[in-house]
């Protein structure tokens, strides 16, 4: 019998849920996604050195914030060398209750890519699925430029990305697990009644049911068997020890979601931006881990700075 990994392939478009190259050739996903904690961990690989090095070079004679988006892209075109679809790149997690300055920062990324000679069509703009990141998106989207909407916890921030147009949302599984295990004093679920397995496919289904084109991605996982309960949804995107645990497992692996069909004709009324704000308000979960990711996110940004300002001598 084939790995469970190759299963889920069959099932599933697997993403590599890291910055490292090595990993990424070795399980061969179709498309790779990065964050500012996966860079910092890149930035430090011997085989990113040069990239470094380059963006070393940048500090000294412009400013950090560029040289790290430039990191970004280079590390980003690295692996589109060895991967057949997409790598997503995020815009800077300081940005993410700026609408204006996250829809010119993912202009600036793909106008870096461009240069490089990766065309947009190669690359996903990673934003937070805040308010002001989903109303981004949904300009970068009628300017044909691809979204990925990230740190994504709650029904409500689902359905303003499908209703934005959004390509594609990471719905944090392993995060919201996180949080309930904590604060219901559960050591462990079943998979099938894990909170973020629970989730993403609620979100699954009402974009099926409606006939909404965006992509579901589930990502941040804990262990296996919450991707194992999450096989057949549109994209899974994995960290390298998981897709190792997949990989070295020959046992069955049973499709759990399908697309039943559905119509775009009984879809409800758009949220409003107060509705939105009321639902993600009211759930304590969705409310302190997008705080929580955006907090964290922003400390690795400020780390791989400092990282590039030490070696710069700036």
């Amino acid at each position: 019998m084939a790995s469970k990994l190759d299963q889920l392939k069959a099932q599933t478009v697997v993403v590599a849920d890291t910055g490292d190259i090595d990993a990424i050739a070795k399980f061969t996903p179709v498309d790779a996604t990065t964050n500012p904690s996966l860079l910092l961990k890149a930035a430090q690989l011997e085989r990113y050195r040069h990239f470094l090095d380059e963006a070393i070079q940048t500090t000294r004679t412009g400013d950090v914030a560029s040289a790290v988006d430039q990191l970004a892209v280079n590390i980003g075109k690295e692996i589109l060398a060895i991967i057949p679809g997409r790598i997503s790149t995020e815009v800077d997690a300081r940005l993410s209750y700026d609408q204006e300055a996250s829809y010119q920062k993912a202009h600036s990324l793909i106008q870096r890519y461009e240069s490089a000679g990766v065309g947009r069509d190669r690359v996903l703009i990673k934003l937070a699925s805040t308010w002001e990141g989903i109303r981004a998106a949904e300009r970068l989207e009628q300017d044909g430029i691809n979204t990925n909407l990230t740190l994504l916890f709650s029904f409500e921030q689902a359905v303003a990305c499908a209703e934005a147009g959004v390509f594609l949302i990471s719905p944090f599984v392993g995060r919201i697990l996180d949080w309930y295990k904590k604060a219901e004093g559960v050591e462990n679920y079943p998979a099938e009644k894990d909170p973020g397995v629970v989730s993403v496919k609620r979100i699954y289904d009402y974009y099926k049911t409606h006939a909404y084109p965006t992509i579901v991605m589930g990502a941040s996982f804990r262990n296996t068997g919450e991707i194992e309960e999450l096989a057949g949804c549109d994209r899974l995107t994995i960290g390298p020890s998981l897709l190792e645990e997949l990989d070295n497992d020959f046992g069955e692996l049973p499709q759990k979601l399908f697309d039943q069909g559905g119509s775009a004709d009984q879809r409800p009324d758009r949220l409003t931006e107060a509705q939105f704000r009321f639902g993600c308000g009211q759930d304590a979960m969705a409310t302190e881990k997008l705080a929580e990711g955006i907090r964290n996110f922003v400390a690795d940004q400020i780390k791989l700075e400092a990282l590039l300002l030490k070696e710069a001598n700036v």
